[in-house]
């Protein structure tokens, strides 16, 4: 048999990490289905001697299997002694055991994006909201809440005013989750800062979710017009704006001056036609793929290597350092 892991080599296990000699029946292994990293559990352990292993060298991490370890890539399964080259299937390993959300669609959802994208700031692991005014804040928590089921709750903080130079009191929602932090990420295209986040089109999956985004936005960053029907909404981020007006059939100019850019959306977009809703994933795409520089042969001579094969159910692969692997068919 030349599959298995080495005896120190660790797997990603629901518990935490554990070596492939700890590995019991019963056990819950981490593993993908699809794009989502769900538990599947160890039915059988098998043992076998060899003399040779492979170091698998990624952009991530390396890992050690035997020659005949089948692996995942974009194109199947692969033994490792022939991945050299390829794009294996992988998950942040540190990732695994944080809470997994349950997003709710709908129009709290829109609105949560639309705050986010005008006003919230999204971190490492949290996202926040700080304003001034106590209603846009409180309606902010709310669809939060509504939206992922975590708590949250306002603040009172000061914060610096260039305007006015100096400190000024305002309202701070924030919730501490990494996984809601990358799913916003996410929705805006990878990078959540206000000048290079993309338009998310998450919020097209109906008409609900998009009007929540509206007010979303305009609360943020935009205003209702005294004068007419509609709102204008507000960034220097142009492709974002251009994004959002092919959506609603608007016209849009840039501003060429260095300031902010308006977006004027009348209360009657939707009968120009233009909306299309979008099918789109609501959860966090929690795979990747994770380049393979390098597999080296390793051999002993005298004390050979033992290497651990499992059975699993229902799914048959299993993640060794946040990478898929399986046993052969």
């Amino acid at each position: 048999m030349g599959y298995g892991l080495p005896s120190k080599q660790t797997v990603n296990a629901v518990e935490g990490r554990l070596r492939a000699r700890d590995v019991r029946v019963g056990c819950r292994l981490w593993t993908v289905d699809g794009q989502r990293t769900v538990p599947t559990t160890v039915t059988a352990v098998a043992t076998a001697r060899a003399r040779e292993v492979m170091d698998v060298v990624t952009d991530s991490v390396s890992f050690t299997v035997a020659p005949d370890q089948m692996l995942g890539t974009p194109d199947g399964w692969v033994h490792a002694r022939d991945a050299t080259g390829t794009v294996l299937a992988w998950t942040h390993a540190r990732k695994l055991c944080r809470t997994r959300l349950t997003i709710k669609p709908g129009y709290e959802l829109g609105y949560l994006i639309g705050a986010n994208c005008a006003d919230g700031t999204v971190g490492r692991n949290y996202v926040s909201l700080v304003v001034n005014d106590e209603a846009f804040a409180s309606r902010y928590a709310a669809c939060l809440t509504a939206v992922t089921g975590l708590p949250a709750r306002l603040e009172a903080v000061t914060r610096p005013s260039g305007y006015l130079q100096r400190d000024v009191p305002g309202l701070r929602v924030r919730v501490v989750s990494s996984y809601l932090a990358d799913l916003m990420r996410q929705y805006v295209g990878g990078d959540a800062h206000h000048m290079r986040q993309r338009f998310p089109r998450v919020v097209l999956r109906d008409r609900e979710t998009f009007e929540g985004f509206l007010d979303g936005y305009t609360d943020g960053d935009g205003f209702r017009s005294k004068r007419w029907a509609g709102r204008v909404l507000v960034s220097g981020n142009v492709a974002f704006l251009s994004d959002l007006a092919q959506v609603l059939g608007a016209r849009f100019t840039p501003r060429t001056n260095g300031l902010a850019s308006h977006l004027v959306v009348v209360d009657g977009w939707s009968s120009r036609g233009a909306f299309k809703a979008e099918r789109h994933p609501l959860q966090l795409r929690e795979s990747c793929w994770t380049q393979v520089h390098e597999v080296r042969l390793r051999t002993t001579v005298n004390k050979p290597f033992t290497l651990y094969s499992y059975r699993l159910d229902p799914r048959p692969g299993f993640l060794v350092n946040g990478h898929l692997a399986r046993q052969p068919w």
